[in-house]
């Protein structure tokens, strides 16, 4: 059974960037998505209409303050739709989230002693290491996890073999910004609670890909950023509240003192809430529109319906894209594609591959298809523990290619075409 062709246009039409070309006319390729998505139209016609009409703090006693402070109470609404949260109130806005990380992991340190353990793991952003590893300086012990380099799965009988009584949290990823690799949340959480240690969990790389369902995963903490799923520069930290509750606040003195107020310093970014929001509507859109193309089912009612239609249609159309992806690089001579390679196990990754080739730096390989209009990212991606454990570190690391629902197959064979002059 072949499968079906699905139209894009509607869905890309909404993205002014993939509207661009170069000089030479070509259509430019985002294959950048996991440093970053583009935007539809309207979250930007949201942080502008924001600006004409709502451009005030929170808290006065006029109509733009007013409009202003609904705006922020439906970020947070459309946050814990997202993510399926209990509570809007337990959505805490920030500049981004290795800033919420950094200042969580802070208050979270007040409440533990010297002798207490963390542990983090190797195929990590190091937004969700290094502030972990700072509170060794508070005499807090932290483990690091290792991965298969085979297939880069995270090693759970390592991590099981780390957790002691005095394992006080967990901080993993969803998905590797590396390789790609989806872990397997309400297992390690089960892990977690089974020493009676919390479980954080970074899900910046995961949301756009799939649904996210923080009352099944079974953590206590999660943190994503907006702009990793169509939105602005915006961190966002879920927290069951019992926890934040907990939790000390660094703020100043006339701030309110409650949760979730209590964790967002300052002045928000309150024309980015503006774009969360429409960012997520669009998803929901993408929901009741191409539920049906992407993966058969029927349209439902109600935003958080809407929204896991949509990630699981997306899951599925990527999945499909991602497949003939790797098939295409594995194809080519030199290349060494890390991470889970087999078609029947796409569901435990991302559509996020790394690779490199023989003869060529991943830099030079970026270059050449930025050249062409193809943009990829090389390095590290932040992820040095990963690029450093796979021995790619000191030769410049992996070229990255990261696939989003706009993507296109005709994107994917000119992407292949591209490597293929290369050699």
């Amino acid at each position: 059974m072949t499968d079906p062709v699905i139209d894009l246009s509607p869905v890309r039409n909404q993205f002014p960037a993939l509207q661009e070309t170069d000089q030479q006319g070509r259509p430019y390729i985002f294959f950048d998505g996991p440093g970053g998505t583009q935007v539809p139209h309207t979250v930007i016609e949201a942080m502008a209409d924001y600006l004409v009409k709502a451009n005030a703090n929170k808290g006065g006693y006029f109509i733009t303050s007013y409009r202003n402070d609904q705006i922020i109470t439906d970020a947070r609404a459309a946050m814990a739709d997202f993510i399926n949260a209990p509570s809007p109130q337990e959505i805490v806005f920030g500049a981004n989230m290795t800033t919420l990380t950094y200042s969580l992991s802070r208050a979270i340190a007040r409440l533990l002693k010297p002798g207490d353990e963390i542990i983090v793991t190797q195929l990590d952003h190091d937004a969700n290491v290094s502030p972990w590893l700072a509170l060794a300086e508070q005499d807090i012990t932290v483990k690091m996890v290792d991965f298969d380099v085979e297939d880069c799965r995270l090693d759970l009988q390592h991590l099981a073999s780390l957790l002691t009584d005095q394992t006080k949290l967990v901080a993993v990823g969803y998905a590797s910004n590396a390789v790609g690799t989806i872990n397997p949340i309400p297992r390690i959480a089960a892990m977690a609670h089974n020493v009676g240690a919390w479980l954080w969990v970074d899900a910046v790389h995961y949301a756009p890909h799939g649904p996210i369902n923080v009352q099944r995963l079974g953590c206590d903490f999660l943190v994503c950023s907006a702009y990793k799923f169509f939105g602005p520069h915006v961190g966002v930290l879920w927290g069951k509240s019992a926890l934040l509750e907990q939790l000390p606040a660094y703020q100043v003195r006339p701030a309110n003192p409650k949760v979730p107020y209590r964790f967002e310093t300052g002045t928000l970014n309150q024309e980015g809430l503006a774009g969360v929001t429409a960012a997520i509507d669009y998803l929901a859109e993408v929901g009741r529109v191409y539920g049906a193309s992407f993966d058969g089912s029927l349209a439902v009612e109600g935003r958080r319906k809407e929204l896991k239609q949509a990630m699981q249609a997306i899951a599925t159309y990527e999945r499909r894209l991602f497949t003939s992806l790797i098939a295409g690089l594995e194809s080519l001579p030199g290349i060494t594609v890390y991470g889970i390679t087999d078609p029947a196990e796409f569901d435990e990754r991302c559509p996020t591959v790394a690779f490199t080739r023989e003869g060529f730096t991943p830099a030079q390989i970026a270059t050449y298809l930025g050249e062409r209009g193809i943009f990829v990212w090389d390095g590290n991606y932040y992820a040095i523990n990963v690029t450093e454990r796979l021995g790619v570190e000191a030769s410049g690391g992996m070229v990255r290619v990261g696939l989003a629902h706009y993507n296109t197959q005709e994107e994917v064979d000119r992407f292949l075409s591209a490597l293929k002059e290369m050699a």
